[in-house]
């Protein structure tokens, strides 16, 4: 176990690395016809997917300070590509994709198809779905490991 341990870990470092890099963002807007500031785009993704959701937890599935997020999302905001809205706890504000902001990620999911699809296409139907079922798995168990702290 150790070994593939090690192995699981080096894959998702260069994973992360991969996905991490300014210039495979860069791609990915310009692949989508888009002028968008890289550090944007990831956020009105998970709004999209995710939405509507409060800063807090949206700067927590994007990894960064709250603050940041914030002033980020008033970026997007003031775009018009999300709205903010009040929640269920009229205490969070959350924010909402506009239609504007759909267009404008239905873009990058067709970039993202161009770009990954003839590399994913190789791949036999059934290790697909097995990545995306093990991917999945993996960071939902590592997720609930996370909030036991």
């Amino acid at each position: 176990m150790n070994s593939e341990l090690r192995d699981i870990h080096m894959a998702m470092m260069d994973l992360v690395g991969l996905v991490n890099r300014p210039q495979a963002d860069d791609v990915l807007i310009r692949e989508a016809g888009l002028s968008l500031d890289r550090a944007l785009f990831p956020l009105l993704t998970r709004i999209g997917r995710r939405g509507p959701i409060g800063v807090v937890e949206l700067a927590d599935l994007a990894g960064r300070d709250h603050s940041v997020v914030s002033r980020q999302v008033a970026k997007l905001e003031s775009l018009g590509l999300v709205e903010r809205r009040t929640g269920a706890d009229r205490r969070v504000r959350q924010a909402a994709i506009t239609d504007k902001g759909q267009a404008m990620t239905d873009a990058l999911d067709a970039a993202r198809a161009r770009l990954a699809g003839p590399m994913l296409e190789k791949w036999p139907a059934s290790d697909r779905k097995d990545l995306a079922r093990l991917l999945r798995r993996f960071v939902d168990d590592a997720n609930v490991v996370l909030k036991q702290d």
